[in-house]
């Protein structure tokens, strides 16, 4: 037997209290004499032996009495040589769930506010040697500190709802990282367990018991603000802008003349009201013009109680004051990419002869186009992978009179398919990719038969079976006719025939003019409209240098974060980590100058408030140890396995018992013996 608190054994002594007072409280006889011996029958006489008896019982039970109270104290303890010790403790890992959902009331308070209260009421039912692992949403390295009571509290204390998104597989592998040592560990989780948060995957099996605490809210509805995407192709000063925003009904009713409001710059742009049917989805479009240049702050928001965590949706765009085009040529005589381009203030084009080209402006440039090239040079086709796999946008419109071997060799040094021959019959365009982004909005009504270009001379390319390709345009015998090729971070458009008209009414083809402005605004990468908190911590900007002396900040009003930049091919990456944990609007400053803005959002994966049943958590934890509770009251549902049986009850017990003893000693032995 061992004790966790030896040191109380020495109250020991107190046995000693009651020796003394047996001691110094001897009942002696006394005599009585009398004038006359009838009176001895009134006499109550006593008798000695069994006098003594009744005192040595009563020592013993009062001695017994305080040896088990002194042991009950001491916590004795009866384990097997491989037990853990108990005076080493146990590691008791609670984690709870801050999430949006959380904020749901019941009528306890808030879903968050009970997981605190039931938290701490756990930790309660542990002894002091115990330590304590706390985790949230926020995973937090403090957190990972093992804990004791007081410190705990305050802990659970400083909980706040969160955007951060962990799911239940991610929160148990946290419990498990917290080194248990020659503790034996227990886990907690208190969770209104939504579907999105447990998932479909099986938990992998633990030898540490799990229990799961069900926190219950009261059925809400909910619609909830789901995604925006933009229809234009580029932002340009006073242009008409179209924005497409997802609305999804999370409820089990519909939803009738929901107000939506977009607000740009602190100004309201658009407004509509929308109906949704239970459990659906519905999107409207929002046009609106009139922006200027620069970063525009954008929101779009709709009125829904009473959970409003995922009522806006805020995003960023940039309106560009210009494009800048490079047009290399080998033709003089070619006027249509200069009067396509050059009539329009938006797009800057330069135009440079095949025998004069200054490769180091390539770079500056979104978009490079070739044209009838006669003699392309290694040198151009190496300048030209270059700033491919940087992102750049090339366009190549070939001279089929020009030599195939030249044209080959600068096609395979960029990654493309070489000339297999030169085909002279007439065929017109057989297919055309509706689908492609290209395309968007380029067509209001598509006719039963499109009238497709005409080709009287083409190139044919080697078959391609890289999944790099995709067909823009096609010929019949599913022969290419303007095909795009995904290269590095950039891509190449590769037209199978030339600019001039003997070769074919391309140029004039009412597609080539839409066709060639798509090609020009999508050829620039534009940052996503939005980023979501907890799943992104990379965000992409323009290629950015850095001099010793300068730094780069993400500042949302007193919040500041500094980024780590890393270069990868034709843009820069921001690496945030979890420094982003609230909702905003984040601009990006470099020495104080304004590089960018971002947006970030909460998930809206906590926007479902659907939950997951008891009979599926358990298929979840199929072949582990594990209880759930659905009000928080079965605390000790999971038994925490200490390999150690405790006896200070028992000692409590005994104590008790022997008390009960001397009273009814004194109480009822030898009451009223009278001998005659």
């Amino acid at each position: 037997m061992n004790f966790l608190y030896p040191g109380f054994l020495f109250f020991l002594l107190a046995v000693a209290i009651p020796v003394l007072i047996h001691l110094f409280n001897f009942h002696r006889f006394r005599k009585v004499y009398f004038s006359n011996v009838q009176f001895l029958k009134a006499v109550q006489e006593q008798n000695s032996s069994r006098e003594k008896l009744k005192n040595l019982l009563v020592l013993f039970s009062r001695i017994l009495a305080i040896i088990f109270l002194v042991l009950a104290f001491s916590r004795p303890y009866l384990s097997s040589d491989n037990a853990v010790r108990p005076d080493t403790g146990n590691l008791i890992s609670i984690y709870i769930d801050n999430s949006y959902s959380m904020e749901a009331v019941n009528k306890e308070g808030t879903l968050l506010d009970e997981a605190k209260r039931r938290a701490k009421e756990i930790a309660g039912k542990f002894s002091p040697n115990d330590r304590f692992q706390l985790t949230t949403n926020d995973f937090e390295g403090r957190h990972q500190r093992l804990a004791g009571y007081e410190e705990l509290l305050n802990l659970i204390d400083e909980v706040k709802i969160s955007p951060a998104e962990r799911n239940l597989q991610q929160v148990i592998i946290r419990q498990r990282v917290a080194d248990a040592g020659q503790r034996s560990r227990s886990n907690y989780i208190l969770s209104d367990f939504q579907q999105s948060f447990t998932g479909k995957k099986l938990i992998e099996a633990d030898a540490e018991p799990v229990s799961l605490i069900r926190l219950q809210a009261n059925t809400l509805p909910n619609i909830a603000v789901d995604s925006i995407w933009s229809l234009s192709p580029a932002h340009l000063p006073d242009a008409q802008e179209k924005f497409v925003v997802k609305l999804h009904n999370y409820s089990a009713e519909a939803g009738n003349d929901i107000p939506l409001k977009l607000v740009v710059n602190n100004q309201q742009r658009a407004v509509a009201r929308l109906s949704i049917p239970a459990g659906k989805s519905v999107t409207d479009t929002l046009n609106f013009s009139g922006l200027s240049s620069g970063w525009q702050k954008a929101s779009v928001s709709i009125k829904d109680f009473p959970l409003t965590f995922d009522d806006e949706l805020k995003f960023t765009f940039k309106v560009s004051t210009g494009l800048k085009l490079l047009h290399i040529s080998g033709d003089p005589a070619e006027r249509h990419i200069s009067s396509l381009f050059g009539r329009d203030s938006y797009f800057r084009l330069t135009s440079m002869p095949e025998t004069n080209i200054l490769y180091s402006a390539f770079a500056e440039y979104k978009l490079i186009i070739l044209s009838g090239l006669k003699t392309p040079s290694s040198g151009l086709a190496q300048q030209l992978k270059t700033y491919i796999q940087h992102g750049g946008t090339v366009l190549i419109f070939p001279d089929l009179d020009a030599s195939t071997s030249e044209f080959s060799a600068m096609l395979q040094q960029i990654a493309l398919p070489p000339v297999v021959s030169l085909l002279k019959d007439t065929v017109n365009v057989s297919s055309i990719d509706l689908k492609s982004n290209l395309f968007n909005d380029v067509f209001e009504e598509v006719p039963a038969k499109l009238d497709l270009p005409k080709v009287n001379r083409h190139f044919l390319y080697a078959k391609n079976s890289r999944s790099n390709s995709e067909a823009i345009m096609g010929l019949p015998a599913a022969q290419s006719f303007f095909t795009r090729y995904r290269i590095g971070a950039g891509q190449v458009y590769l037209s199978a025939t030339s600019l001039k008209t003997e070769d074919s009414n391309f140029p004039q083809h009412p597609v080539f003019v839409p066709l060639m402005y798509k090609i020009a605004l999508t050829s620039v990468q534009e940052q996503p409209l939005y980023y979501t908190i907890g799943k992104h911590n990379l965000l992409y900007t323009s290629p950015l240098n850095l001099n010793p002396n300068e730094s780069l900040r993400l500042v949302s009003g007193k919040h500041e974060v500094i980024p780590e930049l890393r270069q990868t091919p034709g843009q820069s990456l921001l690496y945030i980590a979890d420094q982003i944990r609230s909702p905003g609007f984040y601009e990006l400053l470099k020495s104080g100058s304004l590089i960018g803005s971002y947006a970030f959002n909460g998930s809206r994966a906590e926007s479902d408030m659907h939950y997951t049943s008891d009979q599926d958590l358990k298929q979840l934890f199929k072949g582990q140890k594990m209880a759930i509770s659905n009000t928080g009251a079965g605390l000790s549902a999971v038994t925490i396995q200490n390999n150690h049986t405790e006896l200070w009850k028992l000692c409590l017990v005994l104590c008790a018992v022997f008390l009960a003893v001397e009273v009814l000693l004194i109480r009822f032995f030898n009451k009223n013996n009278i001998k005659t």
